[in-house]
């Protein structure tokens, strides 16, 4: 794990909690769900792209579905 991967990890995470925070009051299972993968997603993809890639994705998705 180099630095740039453990950065990533860290700012993802930081939008994950923010996603957590705002499904919890919102009451959206959506964003709470992709706010914890984002949280989790540094610890299991250890290639770069495929973290960005991934977490580009779970980042997207609480906006293109609405609950």
């Amino acid at each position: 794990m180099d630095a740039t991967t453990l950065f990533a990890g860290l700012i993802l995470g930081s939008i994950g909690l923010g996603f957590i925070v705002f499904g919890r009051k919102q009451k959206n299972p959506v964003a709470l769900v992709c706010g914890v993968v984002l949280c989790g997603m540094p610890y299991f993809l250890s290639n770069l792209l495929v973290l960005i890639l991934a977490s580009i994705v779970a980042i997207a998705l609480p906006f293109v579905i609405k609950f």
